[in-house]
């Protein structure tokens, strides 16, 4: 059964006012389980804010727990500054699955999957939760790594901000398939189909002050972001 019949759509939450897809609403996904796979593999995010009186997005990377969207960084940036005072962000985060090739330029698409996060950032405060919280960050660019990395120092505790933003207000859009053409085009001897994408890891490249008998370690032993 698709997520887009009658008797599984009862089950999904409803949008809000701001999350409604509206361009192409047939692509809209409000599912939770799927916007967070998305969130989880996605490599980065980016954060909008209005910084004095101007719109500014930063890319940035991100982890989750729950329902909570972790980011960090230092408390001298204007992105954490901003968010420290609970002003509103929109973040955002893209996966580009393939190259959508048409008879007609005006059909060339893409397949992807994207999600829109709408929320009041909440400063992590307590040491527990912030641990919790670095640990997913690290862990979500590599899995595994936060455990095998030197524990953080209290300097570096200290010297890093972390926000949560909830994903109470989120969706994802996603397209799939091959391209939609004309029904007057699709006689045409011209090639059309889907360019599948993915981002790969290339061969790991050692440090140059690398200790002897360092290993490489499970995290990046072939590495994959799915």
């Amino acid at each position: 059964m698709s997520r887009h019949d009658a008797a599984e759509v009862e089950t999904v939450p409803a949008p809000s006012e701001r999350t409604e897809v509206r361009r192409l609403p047939e692509r809209g996904v409000y599912d939770r389980d799927e916007i967070t796979a998305i969130v989880d593999e996605a490599l980065i995010c980016h954060v909008g804010i209005v910084h004095e009186g101007h719109p500014v997005v930063i890319p940035t990377n991100h982890g989750r727990v729950g329902d909570a969207l972790y980011l960090h960084g230092s408390p001298a940036s204007r992105l954490l500054r901003a968010m420290k005072r609970g002003e509103e962000v929109c973040v955002t985060m893209t996966i580009v699955d393939g190259l959508v090739v048409a008879k007609s330029a005006f059909h060339n698409s893409m397949n992807y999957r994207s999600v829109v996060v709408f929320g009041e950032p909440r400063v992590v405060d307590d040491p527990v939760e912030k641990e919790r919280a670095l640990a997913a960050i690290t862990d979500h660019v590599l899995p595994g790594r936060w455990d095998e990395s030197r524990p953080m120092t209290d300097a570096e505790a200290r010297a890093t901000l972390v926000v949560a933003v909830a994903l109470d207000e989120a969706s994802a859009k996603v397209r799939t398939g091959p391209p939609e053409d004309d029904e007057a085009d699709r006689e045409l001897g011209i090639w059309a189909g889907v360019v599948p994408l993915a981002l790969v890891a290339a061969a790991p490249v050692p440090a140059p002050d690398l200790v002897a008998g360092a290993e490489l370690p499970s995290s990046v032993i072939g590495y994959g972001r799915r």
